[in-house]
């Protein structure tokens, strides 16, 4: 039996969950979705690019990642709104739930879109197309969003079907159709082909994915190395990754964190590296795995960018441990540039319990440590992270759980927010 696979895309994501949430619960008159709008970060808090987009500002030349100053330029009268990821995760499980009701086999791809295997229970509900209709009116009516749903036998052609015309409408892409429909596009619009790789297709004459797909994949190879062979597999519609229903174990864990002004000082430095530390090791510990390997990475107000790693003489999820090595790793990497932004990151992580490595002039109580910190982890999560904290965050801009979703993106205080 040939797979059929779907990939759901919602439009506009954050921008359509805040449009529906004003609308629907804060009295709103205006869809956000029908204007030049878009989400944004706290330009006061350094966090200032555009996050998404409607399709009116995207006619402006608004892009994501854009700068809001930037972007403001484009658009004078764009209407900016403040992220609110709790909202987003709510919205987000909302649609993954339905999705569920149609197949066992959901991978959420990432927090706006997923595939489905439908090879196993399409045939419950009717033709593909027709399905994907269901799915999609389904998430439109009760939900009050709009989703892009691309069809296939396999997850490429399904997600680049998905990003056909936009918004609210189901595609095919059929191996019978890949060569009216996918390869008279431009290169860049291929999966897994980004801006460095067009500059080398464009520079050896390869324009759009039908050029690609008709290239010799060994003069690809030479040229690109692996990557020419798997972009070669993709623009020729190949594809063998299953549709996975749990996610893949993770094998690192990082944070990093925009300062709230240029950094220039070792003390300041390492309490952001103190503030990652923790919010990395608490990661750690909940999921029960240790790591071998930890990062540093610094990028500077010039935003040139770099970083450092070592590995450990003995797998931890301890704070102190990480922190510990963190320090290092800066001292050894930074030369007193003004910093903008600075990373945590570890790798390796595995859910074993490997012991540690005795070392006889090491008196360290490592079992103390572990205590004291899963008290630590316990008190946060029953009271909030706020609940326990090091004195060397009292009265300082540093968030003391630094890293990830910042609390100002988390959830937004409407009363002081202009809804209209």
């Amino acid at each position: 039996m040939d797979k059929i696979i779907f990939h759901i895309d919602v439009n506009s994501a954050f921008l359509s969950w805040e449009a529906v949430y004003r609308l629907a619960h804060k009295g709103g008159r205006e869809d956000l979705r029908e204007i030049a709008s878009a989400v944004g970060g706290d330009m006061a808090l350094r966090h200032g690019i555009i996050l998404a987009k409607s399709i009116p500002a995207k006619k402006y030349g608004i892009k994501t990642g854009q700068t809001i100053l930037e972007a403001k330029r484009k658009c004078p009268t764009l209407v900016l709104v403040p992220p609110n990821y709790n909202l987003y995760e709510q919205c987000s499980a909302a649609f993954i739930e339905i999705l569920r009701e149609y197949s066992d086999t959901v991978e959420q791809y990432s927090i706006d879109e997923a595939f489905i295997d439908m090879s196993a229970s399409c045939h419950l509900f009717g033709a593909p197309e027709e399905t994907a209709e269901k799915i999609r009116n389904r998430i439109r009516e009760e939900l009050g969003f709009t989703v892009n749903i691309g069809i296939s036998f396999n997850k490429l052609l399904a997600k680049m079907a998905s990003d056909f015309q936009k918004p609210d409408r189901v595609h095919t892409l059929y191996p019978e159709e890949i060569k009216a429909k996918m390869w008279p596009l431009p290169v860049s619009d291929l999966f897994f082909v980004g801006r460095a790789t067009t500059g080398k297709l464009f520079s050896i004459g390869i324009q759009t994915i039908g050029e690609l797909a008709a290239a010799d994949p060994a003069w690809l190879k030479s040229v690109l190395k692996k990557q020419g062979e798997i972009i070669w597999g993709f623009a020729n519609g190949i594809d063998l990754s299953e549709v996975l229903a749990q996610p893949a174990p993770n094998k690192g864990y990082g944070n990093s964190t925009t300062t709230p002004y240029d950094v220039t000082d070792m003390e300041t430095a390492e309490k952001v590296l103190l503030a990652l530390s923790e919010t990395v090791g608490s990661r750690l510990r909940a999921d029960r795995v240790q790591i071998g390997v930890v990062s540093v990475g610094i990028r500077y107000a010039d935003l040139s960018h770099v970083s450092h790693q070592k590995v450990l003489d003995s797998p931890t999820n301890l704070t102190a441990e990480i922190y510990t090595a963190a320090c290092g790793l800066f001292r050894e990497l930074w030369k007193g540039d003004p910093i903008r932004h600075l990373g945590v990151h570890t790798g390796r992580a595995d859910g074993s319990d490997f012991g540690r490595q005795l070392n006889i002039f090491d008196q360290t109580d490592y079992e103390k440590l572990l205590k004291l910190d899963k008290t630590v982890d316990g008190l946060r999560s029953r009271f909030g992270n706020d609940a326990v904290m090091r004195a060397a965050f009292l009265d300082q801009p540093i968030d003391h759980m630094s890293g990830g979703i910042s609390r100002e993106k988390r959830s937004v205080d409407y009363d002081r927010v202009a809804v209209r």
